[in-house]
């Protein structure tokens, strides 16, 4: 394709998205802006101009045209009971998403009346509201009720330029933005010290005679860190991704030459690795534990560390020991075997010599902002033991100021996910996401309850192609789906609040910028464009109908 074809689709499809009459209970700003947001994928996936230039051009666009609306002042205090009981949400937009529901949602009950939001679309009865008692469930209605507001539309306030550059730059202020960028960073510092093709040669050494045997040492790395580093960020791309990087080069394989040789395979296996043991472990991905607190706040459903691993082990045990090979045979590296190298990899280490200051330094540094990452988290945030991690080698000369401004990959990957971020939090700022997951469960009344579970899976998995951060992901649709579901008769609210909690890692599989990892190992250039969405979709279709065949029969098999 031309590169004139390629620059001209993801305009007239975000026209012709555009020119699409607006939907019924969503507003004409919030249509506009996901014909946008949808001509910024098409362009991601055509690439006419690089990913961090897309990403600055969509943002750009949507500030200049004033599409998302400002964030409210905060609203006075209510004097009725309604909004003494609960206090009133300043924000209107944001409430209907982050407001829970009551744990009564998920209890039986007799029909009431309901007042149901102009901003969604009609949804039968059965889905609209729930009752326990005469508590109805927590729905954007009733949190209307709740704070007294008379009108059925949540106020809107105009933005002002200030409010548009203020959204515009906030994925810049992103953590998990610059714990990718530090990544980045070690990356230099392993290469520039020599400590990264010492690992490297040691790992050909050991394991070096087949490239499967490379993906099973790869992924079992991943495996030993998951349990104990929440961000899988500073787990793949902080750790492994730096190490791992140093590995195809000794093979004569890099981004412009050969990357298929050996590369690909690495990275992708990787990725796919973390995906898995992000949702293996409570503690293997930080939004894990985000998800458990909303499942306790909206339906009143706790799960503790085991409970959670035990649910997932008869998926997470297939998915993990099948991804190098799956890797191995639907993204297949050129080279499968080389009986020399781990008699090449001993010469190397001879020539090397003994350790040096600077390696040592790298390898305390290293071993320092893992202890940090597993340790310190109630101290620090992980993107600030990066930071300091980041500092202390500058300071000490494991790289230079230069070395850092100069590193055009780091910040090419900062601008493109940073901006990304900042376009999936304006789908959720617009409206977007509420009306598309209420429609889209309002569809699903008249199916049997299993069925029902399955399609809320499946629609909660697949939009996370709108979503940057999994973190987003959960704050914004999570409660939205538990009141959905809560509100169906026949749903068992115990599986279904597990299923979509364990989903959360595997999704991180589908897109470059699914999950923090992910823009690291597609910024590498080992994973060409094309194949990053061809794998992305294969991994991702495989990782949720494991989810489906085999966790949904075990989960309601455990419940009797």
């Amino acid at each position: 394709m031309s590169k004139l074809w390629k620059s001209l689709i993801p305009i007239l499809v975000a026209v012709a998205v555009w020119a699409i009459p607006t939907p019924h209970g969503l507003e004409p700003y919030a249509w506009q802006y996901f014909s946008i947001f949808v001509g910024v994928v098409v362009a991601l996936i055509l690439e006419p101009i690089t990913a961090a230039a897309v990403g600055l051009v969509g943002v750009v666009l949507c500030a200049s045209l004033m599409l998302v609306p400002a964030d409210p002042a905060p609203s006075k205090p209510q004097a009725s009971k309604a909004s003494a009981a609960v206090p009133a949400k300043a924000d209107a937009i944001k409430s209907v998403v982050s407001a829970p529901a009551t744990p009564e949602a998920a209890k039986p009950a007799a029909p009431a009346p309901s007042r149901v939001d102009a901003a969604k679309p009609a949804i039968p009865a059965a889905v609209a509201e729930r009752k326990d008692g005469d508590k109805p469930v927590a729905t954007a209605t009733s949190a209307e009720k709740r704070a007294d507001k008379p009108a059925d539309k949540p106020v809107v306030k105009k933005p002002k330029p200030a409010d548009e550059i203020r959204w515009a730059l906030a994925g810049f202020s992103n953590s998990t933005v610059w714990l990718i960028f530090v990544a980045f960073m070690f990356a230099l510092g392993y290469e520039k010290t020599g400590l990264g093709k010492r690992i490297a040669l040691v790992f050909i050494k050991t394991l070096g005679k087949r490239t499967l045997g490379l993906g099973y040492a790869v992924a079992l790395a991943d495996l030993a860190l998951a349990p104990f580093m929440p961000s899988n960020t500073a787990r793949s791309g902080g750790t492994i991704f730096p190490i791992i990087k140093n590995i195809p080069a000794l093979y004569g394989s890099t981004p412009d030459n050969e990357p298929r040789k050996i590369g690909g395979y690495l990275m992708w296996t990787a990725l796919a690795a973390t995906s898995v043991t992000s949702s293996m472990f409570l503690t293997g991905l930080a939004p894990n534990l985000l998800a458990v607190s909303l499942v306790e706040k909206a339906i009143g459903i706790k799960f503790s560390w085991m409970e959670w691993f035990t649910a997932f082990a008869p998926v997470g045990v297939v998915l993990f020991l099948a991804v190098p090979w799956l890797t191995y045979v639907l993204y297949p590296p050129t080279l499968k075997v080389s009986a020399d190298a781990p008699r090449w990899a001993t010469d190397e280490l001879a020539e090397l010599g003994p350790i040096s200051r600077h390696e040592l330094i790298m390898a305390g540094l290293a071993v320092l902002a893992l202890l940090g990452w597993i340790f310190g988290g109630d101290y620090l945030d992980a993107t600030l033991v990066a930071l300091t991690a980041l500092t202390l080698m500058v300071l000490t000369g494991v790289i230079t100021w230069e070395d850092l401004t100069g590193h055009k990959q780091a910040w090419n990957v900062l601008i493109w996910f940073a901006t990304l971020v900042t376009l999936a939090d304006g789908l959720a700022k617009v409206g977007f996401l509420k009306w598309f997951a209420t429609a889209s469960a309002g569809a699903m009344v008249g199916y049997s309850p299993t069925t029902v579970m399955v399609l809320l899976l499946v629609l909660f998995f697949v939009v996370h192609y709108l979503f940057a951060s999994s973190t987003a992901h959960v704050t914004a649709l999570l409660p939205v789906f538990l009141t959905t579901a809560a509100a169906i008769p026949g749903i068992n609210m115990r599986i279904m609040a597990m299923l979509l909690c364990l989903s959360l890692g595997l999704m991180g599989i589908i897109t470059p910028y699914a999950t923090g990892p992910s823009p690291i190992y597609y910024g590498s250039g080992y994973i060409g464009r094309k194949d990053f969405w061809v794998q992305g979709f294969l991994f991702g279709a495989i990782f949720l109908g494991a989810l489906i065949l085999i966790g949904v029969p075990y989960l309601m098999g455990m419940a009797g």
